[in-house]
């Protein structure tokens, strides 16, 4: 059976690296799905959940991401996130509160470069209590 080696980094550590039956996560076109010998590409992804079949016990993994760079090359797929967080390491009372936390401070905007910052900040915890939620679920 063939694999391919998945990393998922943010930049305070590696979060995942093992092998993988199959990856999928958002792109920034949308959901992506990749195999072994998936043809190269680089693009960037938005924020949601890296769903990781791993090839030694067939659970899957889960990742979320807050935003970054994919790079896959025909045995490898790199993940290269601003933010990941494990699945079993989400909070949802915290995104919950960070983002009414993000919601006030896009009330309060005083500049463009204010509310862009917090419609950023509030579309990534909006993925991230989505994606925790579908997590929970499984």
């Amino acid at each position: 059976m063939a694999t391919l080696h998945v990393d998922v980094v943010s930049a305070e550590e590696s979060i995942f690296s093992g092998e993988a039956k199959f990856v999928a996560l958002p792109g920034e076109l949308g959901e992506l799905g990749i195999y072994p010998r998936h043809t190269p590409l680089i693009t960037r992804i938005k924020p949601g959940a890296v769903r990781i079949e791993r090839a030694d016990n067939g659970q899957e993994e889960f990742v979320f991401v807050a935003g970054g760079i994919l790079e896959v090359q025909p045995g490898t797929v790199t993940v290269l996130a601003d933010t990941a967080i494990r699945g079993k390491d989400l909070d949802e009372a915290k995104a919950n509160e960070a983002k009414k936390l993000a919601e006030e401070a896009l009330k309060n905007a005083k500049s463009d470069l204010d509310l862009a910052k917090a419609q950023n900040e509030l579309v990534a915890l909006a993925a991230q209590i989505a994606a925790l939620r579908k997590f929970r679920k499984k």
